[in-house]
């Protein structure tokens, strides 16, 4: 854009390029004149401004049509490829094709989330889109509206409800929590009662590294508390650690099916009252028009219910 020079363009009339070019296909001033919609004198006066505009004849008359000047055969080659090219993109909408397209997605999600929800978009893109790629953006729930406005991710799978200025939310589905522990550990039954609950040790997942969450205030109500052994800002270690040690782990329920098969854990519904999680799709403004983004949001929508069922 730095090469363009605007004042060479002050005195050309886009629509006289596209008489030259209708003109050289017809090969005559009353053919090229009913093809534009035209009167013959305003195709002739466009031809005179054409021919002062690049100091050439342009076109010759025989007896039988006009016939191109080098210089008109020169600028029409030139000019054609160029305005067929604007012309799809002025008016032919943009599209993705996910089976023949190649296009990297950058989404934004935290570890559990992705634990849950890749697994099954990947094996979903392998039949839809083999040349789709994917790379995660670890995202802190509370901020991932600051990746989005950055331009840091495409979209982001939020469990926050704050729409920043600028970003579009979609809520799609609501997660349970479950409560999970090793039998070889825990001989508990499920279940679980809130005398046992609250009777074990607990691990808790913080992206603040509070030590205190909703479910506490909900003990705190019917006068019970919990005993938080461990806080980490990550799900990924801790099936491994109530493997080797007997303790409790609220999670949200799409790690439980997951999480008892591969470690063989038994989970429960927490004895609690716990709010579900918004799961949302949290995008910006500006890329709503894109095509290939609106195909990606319409696949995630559909793997996030269906593992959600």
């Amino acid at each position: 854009m730095s090469s363009i020079r605007e004042n060479d363009f002050r005195h050309i009339d886009l629509n006289l390029l596209i008489v030259l070019l209708v003109l050289h296909r017809e090969g005559s001033v009353s053919r090229a004149a009913q093809k534009l919609h035209l009167g013959q004198p305003a195709v002739s006066g466009a031809l005179a401004r054409l021919r002062a505009l690049f100091d050439d004849a342009l076109f010759v008359r025989t007896a039988n049509s006009m016939v191109p000047t080098p210089r008109a055969e020169a600028l029409i080659a030139a000019l054609a490829p160029m305005m067929e090219q604007m012309q799809q993109l002025l008016f032919q909408p943009p599209a993705f094709d996910a089976l023949n397209d190649a296009h990297t997605f950058r989404i934004g999600m935290s570890d559990w989330v992705e634990s849950w929800i890749m697994p099954a978009l990947m094996a979903a893109l392998a039949q839809q889109a083999p040349g789709i790629d994917v790379v995660i953006v670890a995202t802190d729930p509370f901020r991932d509206g600051e990746k989005l406005q950055q331009d840091k991710v495409d979209v982001a799978l939020s469990v926050g409800q704050q729409t920043p200025a600028g970003l579009l939310r979609d809520n799609v589905t609501n997660m349970a929590f479950a409560t999970l522990w090793d039998p070889n550990q825990l001989d508990l039954p499920s279940p679980l009662s809130l005398a046992d609950y609250v009777a074990h040790q607990h691990l808790l997942v913080s992206y603040r590294g509070a030590s205190h969450s909703a479910i506490d205030d909900r003990l705190a109500e019917q006068g019970c508390s919990r005993r938080v052994r461990y806080v980490t800002p990550h799900f990924s270690s801790l099936p491994l650690i109530i493997k080797q040690m007997p303790a409790l782990v609220t999670v949200p329920a799409g790690l439980s099916r997951a999480w008892q098969q591969q470690y063989r854990l038994v989970a429960s519904a927490v004895p609690v009252d716990t709010a579900a999680i918004p799961l949302s799709l949290l995008w910006h403004k500006r890329r709503d028009g894109d095509p290939a983004l609106q195909w990606l949001l319409a696949l995630l929508r559909q793997v996030m219910k269906q593992a959600s069922d």
